[in-house]
């Protein structure tokens, strides 16, 4: 019963913290507005990790490689964790267990961004409606712009209606749901 308070803390505290890095990678990737308070709260709970690192490892052609990294690193904790308190044997499963982990923490980061852009367009699209001048608005134009722009370029609107977001919401659960989820399945079927 202990176990299962400690995960659920973990994967909350580690999902979430996985979620603050890949915001702060994505706002900065699509020079998205920090002059807001959402993005002012990413950035003062993910400094205390990502200034130390990026000492250590600089940004590659403008891209933060050290937030990146980790939200790698939370990754591969939250599932090493996760193991352990489910009573896996990680240290005499052999060689294989750490490929699984290593892989389940690259694929967590892969199903958070497209969760994290799936929930930015619902929310853009929701507040469009709503309240379009929101202070939040231009960080969710400049978050979802470069994704949106692609479906777009394919999607003509309908009268007055842009159906890219929800055309990109479908096509973000359809691959979420036929690709990722599977995928995951046949890397845990692998223990």
């Amino acid at each position: 019963m202990i176990n299962n308070a400690i995960l659920f803390l973990l994967e909350a505290v580690l999902g979430l913290l996985s979620i603050a890095f890949l915001l702060r990678f994505y706002f900065q990737l699509t020079r998205a507005s920090f002059q807001n308070q959402f993005a002012q709260l990413i950035v003062t709970v993910t400094n205390f990790a990502v200034k130390p690192l990026r000492r250590i490892i600089p940004s590659l052609a403008k891209v933060d490689i050290s937030t990146l990294l980790l939200a790698y690193l939370t990754q591969i904790a939250l599932n090493f964790f996760t193991f352990l308190l489910n009573g896996f044997p990680i240290f005499v499963a052999g060689n294989t267990v750490w490929l699984v982990i290593l892989g389940l923490a690259l694929l967590g980061i892969i199903i958070i961004s497209i969760s994290i852009f799936l929930y930015a367009v619902l929310i853009q699209a929701v507040l469009s409606w709503i309240n379009p001048h929101t202070p939040i608005a231009p960080t969710l134009n400049s978050l979802t712009y470069p994704v949106l722009k692609i479906f777009r370029k394919y999607i003509p609107p309908a009268g007055n209606f842009d159906l890219s977001p929800l055309v990109f919401i479908i096509a973000a659960q359809l691959l979420l749901t036929t690709i990722l989820a599977p995928l995951k399945n046949n890397l845990l079927s692998l223990l």
